[in-house]
């Protein structure tokens, strides 16, 4: 044995800066409570439909179409129906409240359908539709509308778009 100690390490120098301090100790974080979690669910939830609800609130129906609206006035063989609107009768049977309307594009193809609305009588022997097709694409050059199968009427867009629709038969 012998009495001499093993070579032992260096030690460095002390440092020129004192020692960091550790930071004090965060706050102990606790879960949310089932009714907080809840009621923030809801916040955010109801945050998120009103902010869907802003942007689209102040759209049309849908983007890059029109109402094509005006009136068809029947000047011939028209009769007063039983619930105060009125009607075509004879060769103008097929005229009447739900008659189909038909918009054609410039190509010729069709492009969208509705119907003959409400109808009333301003004078006798005269009966005049409401006409409201919805989703008309924008964008011809002109358009077409036919009621129930008595030919077409022609529109520039900005007549079709305006509503500027006043079609008669008779």
């Amino acid at each position: 044995m012998t009495d001499q100690l093993p070579p032992q390490p260096t030690i460095p120098p002390s440092p020129t800066e004192p020692p960091a301090v550790p930071a004090a100790p965060a706050a102990a974080k606790r879960p949310l409570s089932s009714l907080t979690a809840g009621l923030l669910g809801l916040a955010v939830g109801a945050g998120i439909v009103g902010g869907v609800w802003a942007i689209t609130a102040n759209s049309d129906s849908s983007p890059g179409t029109f109402t094509l609206k005006g009136t068809f006035t029947l000047t011939d063989g028209s009769v007063r129906d039983g619930s105060g609107g009125c009607e075509g009768s004879g060769s103008y049977d097929d005229i009447s409240e739900g008659a189909a309307v038909t918009v054609y594009g410039a190509n010729g193809s069709v492009i969208a359908t509705g119907n003959l609305g409400d109808s009333q009588s301003p004078s006798y022997g005269t009966c005049e539709f409401g006409i409201a097709v919805q989703d008309v694409p924008k964008g011809e050059k002109f358009y077409k509308v036919e009621v129930s199968h008595r030919g077409t009427v022609q529109l520039t867009a900005e007549e079709a778009e305006h509503g500027e629709l006043a079609a008669s038969l008779g």
